[in-house]
C-alpha cells in the first residue's frame, strides 16, 4: 500500500525546558505538531464504523481493523468531492493527515481522500492496460469513425436490467420515434461479463445496423471494470460500425471509452449524441420548404416575366395576314384617290379646252384633230394606268395568298411543326423519336419520326 509503512520522524517542535507547568492547551497544541510534523500525508486502509453524516457537511466515522480503531474526520469540502456515499463496514483506504483534536484532546485523521479498498491495483492495472493498447494505436483519432448524420437502425448493447437502458429507450422514443431499436442483452458486471459484452458487440457489428450504444449506469470501478478489460476494447474496434460508450456518469472514464468511436459522458447523452432530434429536423425542414417554395415563386415569375417579354415580340402568322390585309386595303384606296384625281384633273383640262376653243373658235378642225388625239392619249394612258395599278394589286393580292398558309393547305400541304414549336423546313434538324404535330387543310394530328433522310446536295 502506497505510503503505509511508518516515515521517520521529523524533528520535534521544541519542547519546553524550563521546569515551568504547562496548561493543558499547551500540551494538546505540543502533541498536535509533534504529530502533524512526524507523520505527513500518508494512505491507511481499514473498515468504516461509527458513521456520521453531520448536518455541517463533515463526516464523521471510525476506522478500524481487527485490533485497533481510529477517529476520523472529512470535512465538508472534501466530502463533496468524493462522488458516492460512505457506509458502515465498507472497507476503504484514506489519504489523511496524523492530526491531534486540541479542544477534546483526541488523536484523529483528518481524510483528505477515499477510496474503495483494492482501487489502487485496479487502478494501476487500468493504466498499464490504457497505456498497451494506446501504444498499438487502439485509441488513435485518425481511426475513429463519424456517427452517421440521419441513422435509421441503432443497436444498444447492455443489460435488460439497467436502469440506463430505460434512459437510453425513453431519450431515442422522444427525439426520434423513427428510429428501430435492437437490444443486444448481455451481463455488464461480475464474472465473465467482458467476453459477453464483446460477444454483444460482435453480434450488433453484423446485424446490419448503423451504429451502437454501449451503455451501463455509474458505479464503483469494481463495478465498471468489465468495461476496462482488453476484450471489450478490441471488440468495439474491431466493430464494422460506429460504437458510442456511455458507461458510467460523466466523471467515470473506462477503456471503453477511449476505445470507442465517440465517448458521452452519460448512457442518456449517448442516445442524444447518436440520435437525430426530430423537432429540430421538422422545424428545419420547414424552413427550408418555405425557402424553396419562395425561390420557386420568385424563378417562376421570372420565367412568366420573360415569356410575356418574348411573346411580345412575336408575331403571329395570321397577324401578319392582317398587317397585310390592312396594307393592300390602303394602297387600293390610295390608288382609287389617285384615279379620281387623275379624272377630276381631266375634266377639268377638258372644260378648260372646251372655254378656250368657245372663246377662241380658230382652226376648229384642227382643234378637233388634237382634242381628239388628246382624248384618245388620254384614254390609253387612263387605261394603261389603270392597268398598271390594276397589275400591282393583283400582283399585292397573289403575294397575300401565297403567304396565307391555309391556302397552301388546300392544295394538299402540310404544316410541320417541330418539338421546339417552330415549323420545320429542314429534315436535318430532326431526330428519331421527335414528336411533329401536322396541320392540314382541315384539321391536324400528331406523328413520331422514324428515320430522317437528308436531301441530296445541289452541284
Amino acid at each position: 500500500m502506497e505510503g503505509s509503512g511508518y516515515n521517520p520522524p521529523m524533528p520535534s517542535p521544541s519542547l519546553p525546558t524550563s521546569p515551568s507547568v504547562l496548561s493543558v492547551s499547551s500540551l494538546n497544541r505540543l502533541v498536535r505538531d509533534c504529530l502533524e510534523s512526524a507523520f505527513p500525508l500518508t494512505w491507511v486502509g481499514g473498515e468504516i464504523s461509527n458513521l456520521t453524516y453531520a448536518a455541517s457537511g463533515h463526516v464523521y466515522f471510525s476506522l478500524k481493523d481487527s485490533t485497533a480503531q481510529v477517529r476520523c474526520v472529512m470535512w465538508r469540502n472534501r466530502a463533496q468531492l468524493l462522488g458516492w456515499r460512505l457506509e458502515n463496514g465498507q472497507k476503504i483506504e484514506a489519504r489523511a493527515l496524523v492530526s491531534f483534536y486540541e479542544p477534546r484532546g483526541e488523536f484523529q485523521l483528518n481524510i483528505e481522500a477515499i477510496r474503495r479498498a483494492g482501487q489502487g491495483d485496479l487502478f494501476e492495472r487500468f493504466l498499464k492496460l490504457k497505456a498497451q493498447l494506446e501504444a498499438e494505436g487502439l485509441f488513435a483519432a485518425e481511426a475513429k469513425r463519424p456517427l452517421p448524420e440521419f441513422p435509421r437502425h441503432i443497436a444498444i448493447v447492455s443489460s435488460l436490467q439497467a436502469a440506463a437502458l430505460r434512459d437510453v429507450l425513453t431519450t431515442l422514443h422522444r427525439r426520434a420515434p423513427h428510429l428501430r431499436i435492437t437490444l443486444f442483452p448481455t451481463l455488464v458486471q461480475g464474472e465473465g461479463a467482458a467476453s459477453r459484452i464483446a460477444e454483444a458487440l460482435g453480434q450488433a457489428s453484423a446485424s446490419g445496423c448503423d451504429a451502437i450504444i454501449l451503455c451501463r449506469g455509474g458505479g464503483s470501478i469494481e463495478d465498471l471494470w468489465s468495461f476496462n478489460e482488453e476484450a471489450v476494447a478490441r471488440a468495439i474496434r474491431a466493430s464494422a460500425i460506429p460504437v458510442v460508450s456511455g458507461v458510467g456518469h460523466e466523471t467515470d472514464f473506462t477503456i471503453a471509452d477511449f476505445a470507442a468511436d465517440l465517448r458521452a459522458p452519460t448512457p442518456t447523452a449517448a442516445a442524444e449524441l447518436i440520435s437525430p432530434d426530430r423537432t429540430s429536423l421538422l422545424a428545419n425542414l420547414e424552413r427550408l420548404n418555405n425557402q424553396l417554395q419562395r425561390q420557386a415563386t420568385r424563378l417562376l415569375g421570372n420565367h412568366q416575366q420573360r415569356l410575356d417579354w418574348l411573346g411580345s415580340r412575336l408575331i403571329h402568322p395570321a397577324e401578319r395576314l392582317r398587317q397585310r390585309r390592312q396594307e393592300v386595303a390602303m394602297l387600293g384606296s390610295r390608288l382609287q384617290r389617285a384615279l379620281y384625281d387623275k379624272i377630276d384633273r381631266s375634266r377639268l383640262l377638258t372644260n378648260t379646252l372646251q372655254q378656250r376653243q368657245s372663246s377662241a373658235r380658230p382652226h376648229l378642225e384642227r382643234l378637233a384633230d388634237q382634242l381628239a388625239h388628246a382624248r384618245y392619249r388620254l384614254g390609253k394612258q387612263l387605261a394603261w394606268r389603270i392597268s398598271d395599278k390594276a397589275g400591282k394589286l393583283n400582283a399585292l393580292s397573289s403575294s397575300l395568298r401565297q403567304l396565307d398558309p391555309h391556302a397552301v393547305l388546300h392544295r394538299g400541304y402540310t404544316l410541320a411543326i417541330g418539338p421546339d414549336g417552330r415549323a420545320v423546313r429542314n429534315a436535318t434538324a430532326l431526330a428519331p423519336g421527335n414528336r411533329l404535330t401536322l396541320s392540314f387543310a382541315r384539321g391536324a394530328a400528331t406523328a413520331t419520326v422514324e428515320q430522317v433522310v437528308a436531301a441530296p446536295e445541289a452541284d
